[in-house]
């Protein structure tokens, strides 16, 4: 079928979300508005207001939230609405989700299964609040995984071995990729791996290592002959 980001990652979030009630998502707009880009249209209709909880403007408390529900043994999926304001939550992100498996030791209930979902970067005219990309600050964090998805297909796949970790990850939506192309992506669940490269073109020259947006910005030169 063939889907934008935006579908391809509501697809995954409903066929999950239907499968296994411990999946729960929170954040700003995401029930009745179905979340400012519309990822989530749909899904508080169909799951309820209590598996689709719309919050406070307060990132600091969805993040947090979003850990004691899944020490307590839910698997959420807070969202940040735009990733600008996602540094409120530094803390909790930082020295909280991320370090909860080692100053545990590992123990029973003591990971935070939780993907943090959040739109990240710019090309929507957003300004300065609303076009940050900051997945340089969490990389370099102990105990994150980070996700950046660069096309439709490689959204669902990759947001599916999201929810499959045991551990909490940071997925980077880039919002210029929302609605700027369709591809051929399967209905059914499938699996991109995470922490694996992907070879899109080959040549003997030059290697360019990128990922999320700029991605399809380098593959269009690459095609168009730009040097």
């Amino acid at each position: 079928m063939m889907m934008n980001m935006v579908q391809a990652i509501n697809s995954t979030l409903d066929q999950r979300m239907a499968g296994d009630d411990r999946i729960v998502i929170l954040g700003e707009d995401v029930g009745r508005d179905g979340g400012v880009f519309r990822v989530t249209d749909g899904l508080q209709a169909k799951y309820g207001p209590e598996r689709v909880i719309d919050t406070p403007l307060a990132e600091l408390g969805i993040v947090g939230m979003a850990i004691g529900m899944a020490l307590e043994g839910l698997r959420p999926v807070p969202e940040i609405q735009f990733q600008d304001f996602i540094y409120t939550a530094f803390d909790q992100i930082v020295n909280q989700m991320a370090k909860i498996r080692y100053r545990t030791g590992g123990g029973a209930n003591s990971v935070p299964p939780l993907v943090l979902r959040t739109p990240v970067g710019g090309g929507i005219k957003g300004g300065l609040y609303h076009s940050q990309s900051g997945e340089s600050y969490f990389v370099h964090t102990a105990g994150l995984t980070v996700v950046s998805p660069s096309n439709p297909y490689d959204a669902k796949g990759l947001l599916n071995s999201s929810l499959d970790l045991d551990d909490p990850v940071i997925f980077l939506e880039p919002k210029r990729l929302y609605r700027s192309q369709k591809v051929e992506v399967p209905e059914e669940e499938f699996r991109v791996p995470l922490g694996k490269a992907g070879v899109l073109n080959t040549g003997d020259d030059v290697s360019i290592i990128t990922y999320g947006s700029m991605v399809p910005t380098v593959m269009a030169t690459v095609k168009g002959g730009a040097t």
